[in-house]
């Protein structure tokens, strides 16, 4: 089984966490170092990596705090402070009672973390059960290395799928990315800007929507980089199957009680550099929205 980069896209290696770099894709392959839990802080909040790799991070920067003798409480409480929609609170508070019980420490977060990886190679597997030879599926932002994941697994069964990839403004995480990583793969992948997702389903172009989730409430909400709700409404329009890749559920009991994080303007307004709109130009970019579980057809959990 060969995996895409994004996959486990970072690596501690003695006292320097090693990044990679998403924003520099697909140009070039890049890891970023922190070697401290401030510098792992900065790479979250500055979207250098996300996804599973925010995970990672929260992991190796916890380890990384443990062999440097840092206290893990103010680890845990920036680490907490970086993205405010996501729920890393569920792995900061599971290190600290490690910690506090007086577990190896060490011991522990690996362990977690090659539960994390055999997880998710199943939850590409189950994703790969649902499909059917020939389907098209339509997937939005990235969901760090699964989609090419679920193409070989679906080819292992003998089935022959392709994709269509949303840009996924304003980051570019579907045509950076996820095309990226499944062309590298090897197979069919077709780009397509965000407004255009109610025109391919209509025109049946589309066979099964699968998307991740950065957070799964206890009642099945979910959410998931902004445009997904509305992937969703069209799909249950025109009764195409929605599929969720799901993290484990936080303690949140609808999507009513996340909170959706708003980005700087700029990052609407500027794109490496080059203006994309006026400079006095207001902008509004929450980076999230909240898909209510009656909309998703099946939610493939990680089970952790």
């Amino acid at each position: 089984m060969k995996f895409s980069p994004l996959f486990w896209p970072i690596q501690l290696k003695g006292n320097t966490i090693y990044i990679l770099d998403e924003t520099r894709l697909p140009q070039k392959l890049v890891y970023l170092r922190a070697k401290n839990y401030l510098e792992a802080c900065k790479a979250i909040k500055e979207m250098k990596t996300r996804a599973v790799g925010q995970v990672l991070l929260v992991m190796y920067t916890f380890l990384l705090s443990k062999r440097q003798d840092k206290d893990l409480k103010k680890a845990a409480k920036a680490l907490n402070a970086t993205r405010p929609t996501l729920s890393f609170r569920f792995l900061t508070d599971m290190v600290l009672g490690w910690e506090n019980s007086g577990a190896p420490l060490e011991q522990s977060i690996l362990g977690f973390l090659g539960m994390l990886k055999a997880k998710r190679i199943e939850q590409a597997r189950q994703a790969a059960r649902l499909l059917k030879d020939g389907d098209v599926i339509l997937t939005h932002c990235n969901i760090s290395g699964l989609m090419p994941l679920i193409a070989q697994f679906a080819k292992e069964q003998g089935k022959k799928i392709s994709f269509y990839v949303t840009e996924t403004r304003p980051y570019l995480q579907g045509s950076r990315l996820t095309a990226w990583e499944i062309m590298r793969a090897g197979f069919d992948v077709t780009i397509i800007t965000d407004n255009m997702v109610a025109y391919l389903l209509s025109k049946g172009l589309v066979t099964k929507v699968i998307v991740g989730a950065d957070h799964l409430t206890l009642n099945g909400d979910i959410a998931n980089k902004i445009g997904t709700y509305q992937i969703a409404v069209v799909a249950r329009y025109f009764k195409i199957p929605f599929y969720v890749i799901c993290p484990p559920a936080s303690k949140f009991k609808s999507g009513d009680e996340i909170k959706i994080e708003i980005r700087p303007d700029n990052e609407l307004k500027i794109y490496r550099g080059l203006a994309l709109a006026p400079k006095e130009v207001k902008a509004y970019y929450p980076a999230f929205d909240v898909t209510p579980a009656k909309l998703i057809t099946k939610h493939i959990y990680l089970g952790v």
